[in-house]
């Protein structure tokens, strides 16, 4: 048998077979198509869904355009669950072949909002927006049922997404109360259309055209009148009273006039009467399968069949009988192989099952698990076993086969369930405690897991050290190991990453692989490179082959992060945009480390802008995080590069904000981080003492070399330096060499050892210019300067040292520019003088650009931008970059 796809929502217009066409209330809807929002506001029955759907499906309806529906429920209180369905329903108007719709429209939002921690609401609704903006054509959501939310975060997401609606996009709400969106503001703006129960309910055409051609009835103009009278236009109520005639007339007791004089009392009383008359004209089987299958949200013929277990009764034969007969059955595909009941009938249905079979419900919740679990389904297969309250079923389903629950976006129920249990069941299931702290940690609440591992191991003092225990002390340490991550706690992340590995099942791979990754992570805080990188690409192979999303993208942004620390930046670039790939366009939190990345590279490579943009997305996503110091490591880089600017109060004030940060939480790991920062700024500033001070309180090598340069004791540097690069070498660390070689041969230059300075300078350039290093020198100043000078006159590397010295030019020349005008360019004195073409090219070229660069900044092919500099050495009468930077200023071009 084929597993079936399960329908968790209705994607289109409910599908009916007799429509009442109301000219009036359709020309009212494409009215309202040139504002933002139309609420369709009424009481349950008044047939707000059905207007909709005859307004879509009927010949003169809707203007040609697209709609995506979304039919809601009680479950999508949860906003992460709201969203997921919304952006499926947009997906479904590719599918239709909509113009401007791609199958993947919102496919990274997706994957955002089933990690872990998905990001704050209004970041996915920016997103969302973004993609909805770049769709050509007009096109119109329906969100059916809203009145069944009931959660703040929903409402406030609405909010945002109507207050920022695209103009191409029309929302349409159906309700039976007024939503909690700012319809005050909408109305006086003009941005709202309203259609409600005086709106709605049957004229006395309109309920003859309903009564006796839609239901098939054949009441006279007076009774039809008495009728609409007695209902007050309520449609539900005008159906179900002909559903209840129908039945009378088919049995022969046909007294129309005494019907419809005992149809009165409230509309919830009537309704209940009706109900009872419309259940009580059905065959037994038939009241039986409404009664039993009134369990389920969804429902296909076999898994009705697997809920009754009456061979008697075909699921799919009834279900067709149940359409036909307008039993309020609601198709939620095209071909009809998934239904729900209308939300109010299966309300009713439910609470008869409930008094007159409820011990039956028990029964029929394990049948429904039973068959999810059969078909692959298992989330909602737990969801029946909870509803059952089959501990044993539960508990084994949130385990999985293969890959837990909890790794499949089901952490919020799941965390749900778990906190309903007493103590008592949990003891008697260890293995309950473990996923109760893995979900913690999943839903970043680490605060609690330490004690539920104390209770998993309490329950689990006596039990026999077979397989399934050893794999639960495995998970135990797993997870102690992860909670470890976030304090940098080296030791304990080795330790219990190891007793991990030795007790987890082989076959435990999603664990297993998690536990890979922080074995990576506590070899790359070690500074074991090469462990790390093993580590790492051996968690990333597993993961992707068993499809665990997020430590896919965690194993890659740490191999990034190796790379990058190996000097390897273009690697680490590419590899970086490997993992904000695989996070799509959503700002999912986790991608703020390959953002983080990219900006530290990008400013490496001198592109200041680029780095702004992608260190302040690293900030706002870290800060999303909860219990992470990560954000304040991006906000260090962010005031760092104001530093570099320029911006001496705006590094100042985000400085100070990172040590406020630091202190009050006290993380522990970013304070030399932090205090390196402040060095740089006071040194900057001219206060020397408080830079001395700060350096040597925190033991800052580099910092009190900074400072000694400063205060002009380059010996004192030199004696501070010289066994840091000796340690580098020894441990195989290029970065930290660089570093220092960069700063030691400035230190020999102060110290007047030149040629020292200009060895210890070529170690460096050799190691940096594989990757294109060029802030590393060129945030050295004017020291550094003069010595790549020096190096330049004696052929030192000349096109990387040439490079190096027209970003120093470029530097000098953007801070000049902050303060004074851009003079007019000066006459030329060339006998052929440059173009203006040849002018720009050289500018970028003093730049510091690569003839790539150029092209990409111009707009030019590789083999023009050469041309362009043929031209300008043969006009200028030199032979490589640096001549033409140097002649050209000369000559005043520059």
């Amino acid at each position: 048998m084929s597993t079936p796809i399960l329908a968790t929502k209705l994607y289109i217009p409910p599908l009916r077979p007799k429509i009442v066409l109301r000219p009036r209330l359709i020309e009212r809807l494409n009215e309202g198509l040139h504002r933002r929002l139309t609420l369709v506001s009424a009481p349950a029955g008044f047939g707000k869904t059905t207007l909709l759907s005859e307004w879509i499906a009927a010949p003169g309806g809707i203007p040609e355009r697209p709609v995506a529906w979304l039919s809601l429920d009680a479950g999508d209180s949860d906003p992460t669950r709201f969203l997921t369905y919304l952006v499926a329903a947009l997906q479904t108007l590719a599918l239709s072949g909509a113009e401007g719709f791609t199958a993947d429209i919102g496919a990274g939002i997706l994957a955002a909002l089933q990690s872990p921690q998905p990001p704050p609401t209004e970041s996915i609704l920016t997103a969302l927006l973004n993609e909805i903006a770049t769709i050509p054509d007009n096109f119109v959501l329906v969100l059916d049922d809203y009145h069944v939310v009931d959660a703040r975060p929903v409402d406030n997401a609405l909010t945002f997404l109507i207050e920022h609606l695209p103009p191409q996009m029309h929302l349409i709400i159906t309700t039976r109360d007024d939503p909690n969106l700012p319809l005050a503001r909408l109305r006086a703006r003009g941005q709202l259309t309203e259609l409600r129960a005086a709106d709605l309910r049957f004229a006395l055409d309109e309920a003859a055209v309903f009564l006796n051609q839609a239901m098939g009835l054949t009441l006279s103009a007076e009774n039809i009148a008495a009728l609409e009278t007695r209902t007050e236009g309520w449609i539900a109520g005008l159906q179900l009273a002909a559903i209840s005639m129908q039945g009378y007339q088919d049995a022969g007791q046909y007294d129309v006039g005494g019907f419809i004089q005992s149809f009165t009392g409230s509309h919830r009383f009537v309704l209940d009467y009706l109900v009872e008359e419309v259940l009580q004209q059905q065959p037994e089987n038939i009241q039986t399968f409404l009664l039993h299958t009134s369990i389920l949200d969804r429902m296909c013929s076999p898994l009705c069949d697997a809920v009754l277990l009456d061979p008697a009764t075909s699921g799919q034969e009834t279900l067709a009988y149940l359409e036909q007969a307008n039993l309020f059955i609601v198709p939620l595909d095209n071909e009809r192989r998934w239904y729900r009941y209308h939300h109010l009938f299966a309300d009713l249905l439910r609470q008869r099952l409930q008094q007159s079979a409820a011990s039956l419900q028990t029964e029929l919740h394990i049948r429904a698990s039973v068959w999810y679990e059969d078909n692959g389904l298992e989330i909602e297969a737990f969801r029946h076993a909870v509803a059952a309250n089959d501990v044993e079923r539960a508990a084994r389903l949130v385990e999985g086969e293969g890959m837990p629950l909890i790794f499949r976006g089901a952490a919020a129920p799941v965390l749900n369930w778990l906190d309903s249990l007493p103590t008592a069941v949990l003891d008697a299931r260890p293995s309950l405690w473990v996923i109760y702290a893995s979900a913690l940690l999943f839903a970043s609440q680490p605060i609690g897991v330490e004690e539920k591992l104390h209770a998993a191991e309490a329950a689990l003092q006596d039990a026999e050290l077979d397989d399934k225990t050893r794999d639960l002390v495995g998970h135990i340490a797993a997870i102690r190991a992860t909670v470890a991550v976030v304090h940098y706690d080296v030791e304990t992340i080795v330790a219990q990453s190891l007793r991990a590995l030795e007790y987890l099942h082989p076959d435990n791979l999603p664990v297993r692989t998690a536990t890979t990754w922080t074995l990576g992570v506590a070899y790359q805080l070690q500074g074991d490179r090469a462990a790390a990188s093993q580590a790492y690409t051996e968690a990333l192979t597993i993961s992707q082959t068993i499809g665990h999303f997020i430590i896919t993208i965690m194993a890659t942004i740490g191999l990034a992060q190796v790379q990058e620390s190996e000097n390897q930046l273009s690697l680490a670039a590419e590899t970086y945009r490997n993992a904000l790939q695989l996070v799509g366009d959503s700002p999912l939190p986790v991608a703020c480390e390959a953002h983080l990345g990219l900006a530290q590279l990008l400013y490496e490579w001198n592109d200041m802008d680029a780095a702004q943009e992608h260190g302040q997305q690293s900030v706002d996503l870290a800060r999303q995080i909860k219990n992470n110091d990560r954000f304040v490591t991006c906000e260090l880089f962010l005031a760092r590069l104001k530093l570099a600017r320029g911006d001496v109060a705006g590094a100042a004030a985000l400085l100070t904000k990172a040590d406020e940060s630091t202190r009050l939480h006290r993380f522990v790991f970013q304070m030399p981080g932090v205090a390196a920062a402040r060095v740089l700024l006071l040194i900057r500033q001219g206060n020397l003492e408080a830079a001395a001070h700060l350096a040597e309180t925190h033991e800052l090598p580099i910092s009190q070399a900074r400072v000694h340069l400063a205060q002009g004791d380059a010996a004192a540097a030199l004696v501070l330096l010289e066994p840091l690069r000796r340690q580098a070498e020894a441990k195989g660390w290029p970065d930290e060499r660089l570093k220092v070689l960069a700063l030691e041969a400035v230190a020999h230059q102060a110290h007047g050892a030149k040629e020292q300075a200009v060895q210890l300078l070529g170690e460096a350039l050799a190691l940096a210019e594989p990757g294109g290093f060029i802030r590393i020198f060129v945030d050295e100043g004017p020291p550094m300067a003069q010595l790549l000078s020096e190096a330049a006159a004696l052929g030192v590397m000349p096109d990387y040292v040439g490079r190096l010295l027209a970003a120093f030019e470029a530097e000098e020349q953007g801070s000049e520019d902050k303060f004074t005008p851009s003079p007019a360019p000066p006459p030329q004195s060339l006998i052929e003088p440059l173009s203006e073409r040849e002018l720009e090219v050289l500018r970028l070229v003093s730049q510091g650009l690569s003839n790539r660069e150029i092209c990409e900044r111009l707009f030019l092919a590789l083999s023009t931008v050469k041309g362009h500099n043929r031209n300008i050495y043969g006009k200028l009468q030199v032979q490589r970059r640096t001549e033409a930077v140097a002649r050209a200023r000369e000559l005043g071009l520059l």
